[in-house]
């Protein structure tokens, strides 16, 4: 695994107000996010991980302390701005797949591409490649609906590594799949970060994914307790 690192969290900490309460999410977080890396931010319910790749995500920010992307200080750049980072930087997968539902396979994973003004012939290469890769190329025209979960997911991976990211945000990947399709979903990441040396950041309490990671940060309360190097 390559020591360059892509993104870094110094000294975060994140507090939502609930009412007249403080509530503290997240304290003194200081992550490395390196160049290939396959990353899983584990912790029980409630441990702040969700908060945590939100802010990576950039869909959040931190109430203090610095988020850092190459040289970029995070923190001092517009919204719009981030909406750019967001978009041309990071992919996602979620929990619950988030496709559009009246557009086909191949629109859902085109979708990023559209809104980068990538050329036709440049998105129809690049989605092609990568529904081979995720096993979907022959249902590229069906819809999320006529879809098995494993399938939808794997449409979500597709869309989120369509763009090339430089970092590819899990938020409990496998929470709504079954057990041997949650293994095949997963040996599908490893296998995308091996050959392609795509960076995953996981969120999740999923024993399979845990076992997977090169890396592994322990939350617990919304702050750090263990990090270690696994594989």
């Amino acid at each position: 695994m390559s020591n360059q690192t892509i993104m870094s969290m110094k000294n975060v900490h994140k507090q939502y107000s609930l009412g007249k309460t403080k509530i503290q999410a997240l304290t003194r977080i200081q992550l490395e996010i390196f160049e290939n890396d396959f990353l899983v931010i584990a912790g029980p319910s409630g441990s702040g991980k969700t908060t945590l790749l939100n802010i990576l995500g950039l869909i959040d920010r931190p109430t203090s302390g610095e988020l850092w992307m190459g040289d970029q200080n995070l923190n001092l750049i517009s919204q719009n701005r981030l909406s750019h980072y967001r978009r041309d930087k990071l992919g996602y997968i979620f929990q619950n797949f988030n496709l559009i539902p009246v557009l086909s396979v191949y629109e859902n994973v085109e979708y990023p591409l559209v809104l980068q003004k990538i050329p036709f012939t440049q998105r129809k290469q690049l989605v092609d490649a990568v529904l081979q890769k995720v096993g979907l190329y022959e249902r590229k025209k069906h819809k999320p609906n006529e879809l098995s979960g494993g399938q939808r997911q794997r449409v979500s991976i597709a869309r989120a590594v369509v763009k090339k990211s430089e970092i590819v945000l899990a938020d409990e990947p496998t929470a709504n799949l079954d057990s041997k399709t949650g293994a095949e979903i997963v040996t599908l990441m490893e296998k995308l970060n091996q050959e392609d040396k795509i960076t995953f950041v996981f969120s999740s309490h999923d024993p399979l994914i845990i076992e997977k990671g090169k890396r592994v940060v322990n939350l617990l309360d919304g702050e750090i307790q263990t990090e270690g190097l696994l594989n």
